[in-house]
């Protein structure tokens, strides 16, 4: 596609006016004319043209197909089901992203996902499971003999799982209790749930439509030794049939606060056979004759290796997040700019976006966005690069330090976008007030469907315990051994200095002074700093009190380590960011207002860690806190008339936001109304009626 250059702007396709059009005229059209940069070119520099092109044809072919029609908000289970089913069966037969493309561009993989998670996460989640977590896993964990899988799950000849988490545990992976026996006279491995606490459970797929899963659990040799967790494929239903097999209690859990298009399942095993080569075998594996082998000696980069997949999945569930984020925003932004109560006169309403209050509760959310967007991408093609060189054989330092450096980074922030998610996504359901409680808001559809990447793929706060180990062993093996705190991404290099870092105190005196990014980006250098020497100084302590350990570490969490996790992941999401305003040959209209939202975002982030930053020292007196807040609201009022034209960057087109009230077009109040003429039995008496009159009349009587 030829390209065109415009003034003061990128340079855009000829296909520009079709590939996105100009949103319809109505009461937004007040605020986009106040932004004072253009949404397509700041739309185009964030996401890219290959980006937009690839969303503007699937959601356009998901219009045009009856089988995505948005189901009525009173759908049973069972139909929301077999609805989800039939999309995902659809899209597999179009074969959008063939196995063969996607090894050429592995973001495109994000995309598909984050573009049916906008439509629907029950479909995105069936569509993540089958695809990446299952055919994933093979291509990551498996070897050529089990290709076959992998392709029949990608034409949906069968249908794949991922079953890691138990009954009684779920973060504590190692301690997992499937068992699986290798029986070498028959060259089969015998998998065996022990009781009910081991039964596997929370397994997207698996509830009623899945045919075959990845399943983790100890493996055993004839010799009685246990070797640690593995990956196995093992057959759970008949493809034909879609009966179970017998040796397996396999059933759904059962509805759920969200997502009720995916069923979850549990499953058990007694004596269950499956053949030797359905063992996942690139990182260990076991011989005919039963003897165990694998390449590491070290049995921890064995059993990494083995959870890569978990990895990966942590990366996508950030982009999720962030994806649920935009949704959620483009709905309560739009809504705040026609929304109008009050005014300083009785008869001039103005909207509420123009209140203070307002502002400062969906604004600096419209910045977190844009800072948490930037570095996701980032993580998303970091991770990519990573796996590539694992492919290729890297064994180098820095492959070693990417491997550590990622693992550290996706456990801090998958908790950091979720949980932005989550509070934002309320915020939004508030800030719209009652109109935002409907069901036809689309708000409670994002809160309910969002809520479980809180705890999938690892409770939040739970992860961040790996982010601040892998930060502590740095800082101990610099003072112990003299190594220079580094690594890959170069997210801990500013720490090597931490002996004229911690020194430094808050020097700033007026608000201009605040308002420039580079300030919160120093302040958090001196946060994590603080923080780390006081969390390895508190660990310490406890282990001097005569505790072990683990306990040491379980009784410096909160307030030490868990802050100090949370403050390198802000910092590092923020100078992403920052880095990001920087390196762009971008038009100056949107660079500076990506530039108030790095400060905004940064400001508003640092704020939270005041106490934090008071009993170190680093603040003194009021005039800190003072600057800081009114710097807020300063970039709050400054952002107000961009916020409409930030969110439509984002916002995806209106049949898949699915929003009466946050419609591109601003017909809130048409569009409210609409529905409630189009709610089933809206205007109709209720079937129970005439029982309830009969006993009103002889009450009386």
């Amino acid at each position: 596609m030829e390209s065109q250059t415009v003034k003061d702007g990128p340079v855009v396709p000829d296909d520009w006016k079709t590939l996105v059009p100009c949103m319809p005229t109505g009461p937004l059209d007040v605020y986009r004319k106040k932004a004072s940069f253009n949404w397509k070119h700041l739309k185009l520099l964030m996401e890219g043209e290959d980006t937009i092109r690839f969303k503007r044809d699937l959601w356009s072919m998901m219009e045009k197909e009856l089988v995505f029609q948005h189901l009525r908000h009173d759908t049973t289970m069972a139909d929301e089901r077999e609805a989800t089913q039939r999309r995902l069966q659809h899209l597999m037969n179009l074969n959008i992203l063939p196995w063969e493309k996607l090894m050429e561009n592995m973001t495109q993989m994000q995309w598909m996902i984050n573009g049916l998670g906008m439509f629907n996460w029950s479909l995105s989640s069936k569509y993540i499971l089958n695809y990446q977590m299952f055919g994933g896993s093979i291509m990551s964990l498996g070897t050529e003999r089990h290709l076959k899988f992998r392709d029949q799950a990608s034409s949906f000849e069968i249908s794949g799982s991922f079953s890691m988490t138990e009954l009684s545990h779920g973060s504590n992976t190692k301690a997992v209790r499937t068992t699986a026996t290798y029986d070498p006279k028959t060259q089969e491995f015998v998998i065996n749930t022990p009781d009910i606490e081991a039964t596997k459970c929370w397994v997207g797929l698996l509830g009623q439509t899945a045919t075959h899963t990845i399943l983790y659990a100890q493996l055993y040799t004839p010799d009685g030794v246990r070797h640690g967790l593995h990956p196995f494929i093992v057959p759970i239903r008949d493809p034909k049939t879609l009966h179970s097999y017998p040796g397996l209690v396999v059933g759904d859990m059962g509805k759920k606060m969200g997502q009720n298009g995916l069923d979850n399942g549990f499953v058990s095993f007694k004596n269950y056979r499956i053949p030797r080569v359905n063992m996942l075998n690139r990182g260990s594996d076991v011989t005919p004759e039963g003897n165990y082998v694998t390449p590491y000696k070290d049995p921890t980069k064995r059993f990494s290796t083995a959870l890569g997949a978990l990895s990966a999945g942590r990366v996508g569930i950030a982009s999720m997040a962030v994806t649920s984020l935009k949704k959620a925003l483009s709905i309560a932004v739009r809504y705040s700019a026609v929304r109008k109560q009050f005014g300083p006169t009785a008869e001039k309403e103005i909207s509420v976006i123009e209140y203070q209050l307002q502002q400062w509760r969906l604004l600096p959310y419209v910045a977190a966005m844009y800072a948490q967007h930037v570095f996701t991408f980032h993580m998303i093609e970091s991770y990519n690069e990573f796996v590539i060189n694992t492919f290729l054989g890297d064994k180098s330092e820095r492959q070693v330090m990417m491997s550590r450096e990622i693992h550290a980074l996706t456990s801090a922030n998958k908790p950091l976008t979720t949980w932005t998610a989550r509070n934002a996504i309320q915020e939004c359901r508030e800030a719209c007030g009652g109109h935002g409680f409907l069901w036809a808001s689309g708000i409670g559809e994002i809160r309910n469907d969002h809520d479980p990447t809180c705890t999938f793929e690892g409770d939040n706060n739970v992860l961040l315990i790996q982010t601040s180990n892998f930060l502590i062993s740095l800082a101990q093996a610099k003072k112990t051994d003299g190594e220079a705190m580094w690594s890959t991404m170069e997210t801990v290099d500013f720490m090597d200095d931490m002996e004229n870092i911690l020194p430094r105190r808050f020097n700033c005196t007026t608000e201009r002074e605040v308002l420039a990014p580079e300030v919160p980006l120093a302040v958090y250098k001196w946060l994590v700093v603080y923080l780390l020497q006081e969390s390895i100084a508190k660990v310490k302590t406890e282990i001097q009190r005569g505790k072990d350990l683990f306990t040491a570490r379980n009784d410096s969490q909160v307030y030490y380590c868990r802050s100090l996790a949370i403050a390198y992941i802000e910092h590092t999401t923020l100078e992403a960011f920052y880095k990001y305003c920087h390196s762009n040959d971008m038009a100056p209209s949107l660079k500076a207002v990506l530039l108030k939202m790095c400060s905004l975002y940064g400001l508003w982030s640092l704020e939270k860690h005041a106490a934090t930053l008071y009993q170190g020292g680093f603040f003194t007196g009021s005039q800190p806190s003072n600057l800081i807040r009114n710097a807020i609201l300063t970039l709050c009022s400054q952002l107000k008339d961009e916020a409409v034209a930030l969110v439509d960057v984002f916002a995806p087109p209106d049949f898949v936001l699915n929003s009466t009230i946050g419609a591109s077009d601003g017909q809130v109040y048409k569009r409210l109304y609409s529905s409630f003429l189009e709610a089933p039995g809206s205007l109709e008496r209720p079937t129970w009626w005439k029982e309830f009159v009969d006993k009103t009349t002889s009450s009386k009587l």
